[in-house]
This record gives C-alpha cells, structure tokens and sequence, in this order.
C-alpha cells in the first residue's frame, strides 16, 4: 500500500507510542518505515511552513529552540507579525535563561519593521497608553521583545491598568507570560480571541483539539527537532488512547492506514474511530 509522506509519518509518531513488539509488527504489515532521523526530519522541516498556519504557540515553541536556522524558517511564516518580525529581526533568544542574541541573515535585519513613532515620543509604557485603535496598539506592542520588557509592562498594568487595545494585542501574543495574560482580563471574548489567535497551553493541547490529524501528527513527528523540549507532553496525551483503542490489534491499525488520509478530525477522533470501526 502507498501512502503519502504526511501519513507515513503520522501513523509512524503513533507507533513510537505503542510497545515495541507492536510496532514491528505494523511496520511489517504496512511496509510503513521506522521512525524518521532527526537529520531527515531537519531535511523536511522546510515544508511545514508553506502549510495553512500553524497555531502561533506552536511556532513559539519552535523559536524557543533559539536556531537560527528554524528561525530562518519561521520567518517566512510570521508574515504580518509585527512583533514576532521585530523580534527575529534583532535575534531575540525565546529559550528560558538566555539573553545573548542570536545569528540573523543581514535580509531579515534590513526588514525589521519600522519602529512607531508613538514609541519614540512617549516609550514603551506611554505609546500603550496612547493607542487608540488595534493599528496604533499593534505597532506599541511590537516593541515588547525581552522579558524586561514584559516585566516593565505588568508592573504598569497593576499601577493603572492599560487601554483595551493594548491588552488585547498583548493577551493574543503567544509569548505574552501566563500570569500577565490572566491580570489583563478573563471575559469570554478573551477566550475566544486567544483560540481565534492559536494560543494554547502545552503540546498536549495541540495534539488533542487540533485537525487534520495527519497534519498534527506529522508535526509532532519533528517534534524532536522542532521543539524537542515540549514533544513529550504530546506523546503523553496521546499514549493512552494509542494503547486503549488500537493496542496490538493489527486490524485496527490497518484501519487507521486507511482512513489517515482523508480524516478530518483531531488524532484522538482517528484513533477512537479506527478502533471502534476494527
């Protein structure tokens, strides 16, 4: 049976959850391949990015590698991302503990976008205090880069709280820190702005709501290159359906091959249906 490189290593990141003997077994029946080479995955990372959007967690995740070369990457995909561009731009490290900046082609210095001319008048504090529409708050709240930056912010919010506009291109941010994102507010219209904007809490979080579960899985496959550090909690969301729905059941994982293709659900709908279906 052939199967295109997304579902092979879809179906090849849920094998690696079940036992040992069981992926053998699979690998056999369905001539699916082992488990990719991080030096193979980093050669196929490249094509990630020319698909819909990833979630804007995700690619947070990806910078926090601090690699100037999935940085290069990444570029391509943050598109109108004034802050995210900026940051890259100056080589912001996102991993935890380091401040040293990174490596950046000179092309992607030379695109930094224009920094705001509310910033060079009043700062960072004061140009959030001054937008007064989503445009002028957007290019304020491009200029918080470092974790000072952060800091200098929720200190302002808890002396008087920022503007509307302010807080919400803030709260949206993928690396706006938890604590500060729950001080700017926690109406629905946040939650549903946080989801419309691709914010989630942890791996497991990607790997369990979000679709097509081929694209996902194929994802986490490069998880060990890509954000090698956060791939563990995906796999342990989905270790337990892996092993409660498909097991060592041949006839359910031949099933799963089948539908991974055109399935457009989330990976625990797949597994779930190919089980109950077997």
């Amino acid at each position: 049976m052939r199967y295109s490189d997304t579902d092979r290593q879809a179906v090849g990141f849920l094998l690696g959850l079940a036992d040992e003997d069981t992926g053998e077994r699979i690998r056999a029946r369905t001539g699916l391949p082992r488990r990719e080479r991080p030096r193979a995955s980093r050669a196929r990372i490249d094509r990630i990015w020319n698909w819909k959007p990833l979630p804007a967690s995700v690619v947070i995740w990806v910078l926090e590698q601090d690699d100037p070369e999935l940085n290069a990457l990444a570029w391509r995909f943050v598109g109108p991302d004034l802050a995210l561009r900026r940051a890259l731009a100056r080589g912001v490290p996102f991993g935890p503990g380091r401040t040293k900046a990174l490596p950046v082609r000179p092309v992607h210095q030379q695109q930094e976008p224009d920094v705001p001319e509310s910033y060079v008048r009043h700062g960072l504090v004061g140009a959030l205090r001054e937008a007064a529409s989503m445009a002028s708050a957007r290019a304020a709240g491009s200029m918080v880069l470092t974790r000072d930056d952060w800091e200098t912010v929720g200190a302002a919010h808890d002396e008087l709280p920022l503007p509307g506009y302010a807080r919400w291109v803030l709260s949206v941010r993928p690396d706006c820190p938890p604590a500060l994102r729950g001080r700017f507010g926690s109406h629905p219209k946040f939650t549903h702005r946080l989801r419309q904007a691709g914010v989630l809490d942890g791996p497991a979080r990607y790997a369990t709501t979000h679709a097509p579960a081929s694209q996902v899985l194929e994802v986490l496959s490069m998880g060990h290159v890509l954000f090698p550090a956060r791939v563990r909690d995906a796999e342990d969301a989905l270790r337990p359906l892996v092993r409660d729905h498909l097991g060592g059941r041949e006839e359910a994982w031949a099933v799963l091959v089948q539908l991974i293709g055109t399935f457009h659900g989330t990976a625990p709908e797949l597994v779930t249906t190919a089980g109950a279906i077997a």
